[in-house]
């Protein structure tokens, strides 16, 4: 029997799996009420903007992928373009060879709230108010904050308190930051999404009203307000005060849309991902770099097994590196070339017995790759840099680890936020996997008329032309936001994902191969102990946040790691931090076997606030 820090949980009505427990149980509750897994997750996400918002926001962005139970698997993009003054001459004008990490002129056209809307709309079957009265009630009566609010929020005392003033309103109120064991309000929250149900309450039946509130958002009393906020001078990463670039034709003219996955097949598994707007392919590219044969795959856990996964890994962040983004035509990512057979073969041939210190995009159908100039080398003595240059963080940070904290925020605004992750399946079938992040309170000023910011997501683009993710009116930035459904001979059978910024791809990796290559439990996918094997990253390519670092060579693994494999690592090369021995990865997972009916669930202990809930 294989010992966990949790069981993996069984049932046949319903399983959901979040990086909150509160979210976790507002999702169950709706399962409880008669709700589909979609009614489900909308709640869970609204919840999350409240008890997590350090971490995620309503104006954020959301990929959500969902399976239904007698359909195909699609996924809602929810993450919004750059407006149309988000031009590379604009921000050159302005000095700026980054787009900042902070402030108004990092936002996008936020996304998150329309595709939650078009999810409910389109595959839920709960009125608005039944969905949001959840997080309504955590924004009015309060909640008990986890500590990471508290520390986010003393790390941006002084700018709150200086500058966004707004924020410090909601957040430092009576000058204290938030507490554990205290209760956390957001009135102006509770006040807008209240205001939104009433104004939407005569619209007609439960589309009509749905339909009505994106309105709201788009062109109401919301949109108004972002705009405004929008055009605040603000202090941003820079040292200096901007105003953004969103306007209301910005706000009016988007909306959340449907896609089909990327997918790879792998030993009788179906991947599904966000397309290469995301770094979702980066999964399915990790995969496709494996042997062919699972016979040829090195021992689970070993060494070997360790830097084979951690040089492929760098192969395909670098291919990220050159050919993602929000491409059409002329720029059409070639994604099918890169997951192709022949192209993993070639690049299966780079991968040797030391560690590689290249960057080393490929060449797919004998195109040039490019690459920004921007992207830097950083050592552990950059001046003013943290040595990681790894994007949104771990949940952990060690003495021993240069691993960031959640959120790591200086007192000029420079800050880097994590992310949320959020599963459901229903007693039918039905399946989502969604990564809920920006919009973070540290992103940008609370807007005072609504409780909450912006977000940030233009920072993941490059202020440089001719390059797959430059910064680009109406193409959205490539997102690090990446769930997954994973099928087993064409059938869903698993939703999985995790926050983590650049590192997700690399976790859901080791988790999935965990799983595939491990066995069962209990008859079922062992998703706890997946979840629990100790886990590792590198950073041997570009970050996607604010100031875009890498460290080439550079891993970090978890003291559980056998230090046996430490050491071989080291011996071949690799640059290895030993961090905390739970610090790295932070999923959650859900599953349904086709067979029988049986539903299960895993969440991260890490971090000690995700929780999976069922029966």
């Amino acid at each position: 029997m294989r010992f966990t820090t949790r069981p993996t949980l069984q049932g046949t009505f319903g399983m959901v799996s979040s990086t909150h427990w509160l979210a976790s149980q507002s999702a169950m509750a709706v399962l409880e009420d008669g709700g589909n897994a979609y009614d489900a997750a909308v709640a869970g996400a609204f919840v999350l903007h409240v008890v997590e918002p350090h971490l995620n926001g309503p104006a954020g962005e959301v990929p959500i992928l969902l399976a239904p139970a007698d359909g195909e698997v699609q996924v809602l993009c929810g993450q919004g373009v750059a407006p149309a003054g988000a031009t590379v001459a604009h921000y050159k004008s302005l000095g700026l060879d980054l787009v900042p990490g902070t402030g108004p002129l990092a936002a996008a056209v936020p996304g998150a709230f329309d595709a939650w809307m078009l999810l409910l709309r389109d595959h839920g079957t709960k009125p608005l108010a039944d969905v949001l009265k959840y997080a309504i009630g955590y924004a009015e009566d309060g909640h008990a904050p986890v500590e990471n609010v508290g520390a986010t929020v003393e790390a941006v005392r002084e700018l709150f308190e200086t500058e966004w003033t707004s924020s410090a309103e909601v957040y430092l109120s009576d000058g204290k930051a938030p507490r554990p064991g205290e209760l956390l309000r957001n009135p102006a929250l509770a006040a807008t999404w209240k205001r939104l149900l009433d104004e939407v309450a005569e619209a007609g039946d439960r589309i009509a009203q749905i339909e009505a509130a994106r309105e709201v958002w788009r062109s109401g009393f919301i949109a108004e307000a972002l705009i405004r906020q929008s055009g605040r001078p603000t202090m941003d990463t820079s040292g200096e005060r901007h105003t953004g670039t969103l306007t209301a034709a910005d706000l009016a003219g988007w909306s959340a849309t449907y896609e089909a996955p990327a997918t790879y097949d792998w030993n009788g598994w179906t991947l599904c991902k966000a397309g290469p707007w995301s770094q979702g392919p980066v999964l399915l590219q990790q995969l496709a770099l494996l042997p062919p044969e699972l016979a040829e795959l090195p021992a689970y856990g070993s060494a070997d097994y360790v830097h084979l996964l951690i040089e492929g890994c760098k192969l395909a962040m670098a291919d990220r590196e050159a050919w993602y983004g929000d491409g059409d035509g002329a720029d059409q990512v070639p994604l099918g070339e890169l997951l192709s057979a022949d192209y993993n073969a070639a690049r299966r041939g780079l991968v040797g017995d030391k560690a590689s210190y290249e960057l080393r995009p490929g060449s797919p159908g004998g195109r040039t790759p490019r690459l920004s100039t921007h992207a830097r080398v950083v050592t552990p003595y950059d001046p003013g840099f943290d040595p990681m240059g790894a994007g949104e963080p771990t949940v952990a940070k060690a003495p021993t680890s240069p691993v960031p904290g959640e959120p790591e925020v200086g007192s000029d605004g420079a800050t880097r936020g994590d992310t949320c992750h959020l599963d459901v399946v229903d007693r039918w079938g039905n399946m989502v996997a969604a990564t809920p992040s920006g919009g973070w309170l540290q992103s940008n000023p609370v807007v005072p008329e609504l409780g909450f910011p912006l977000g940030t997501r233009l920072q993941m683009t490059w202020p440089e032309e001719g390059l797959p993710n430059s910064l680009a009116p109406g193409r959205r930035p490539r997102t690090t936001l990446t769930p997954s459904v994973a099928l087993r001979d064409g059938v869903p059978v698993m939703a999985f994902g995790t926050p983590g910024g650049d590192q997700q791809d690399q976790w859901q990796l080791h988790f999935f191969l965990a799983v595939a290559l491990r066995g069962p439990v209990r008859g079922g996918l062992d998703l706890q102990g997946a979840i629990d094997a100790p886990n590792w990253h590198n950073d041997s390519f570009p970050g996607s946040f604010y100031p875009r670092g890498m460290r080439p060579g550079s891993v970090t693994v978890e003291s559980r790691t056998d230090p046996e494999v430490v050491a071989e690592l080291r011996r071949r090369g690799h640059d290895v931090t030993v961090g905390d021995a739970w610090s790295e990865g932070r999923l959650c997972a859900v599953a349904r076997d086709p067979r029988t009916g049986i539903l299960s669930a895993g969440a991260n202990p890490r971090g000690m606030q995700g929780y999976a809930v069922g029966r």
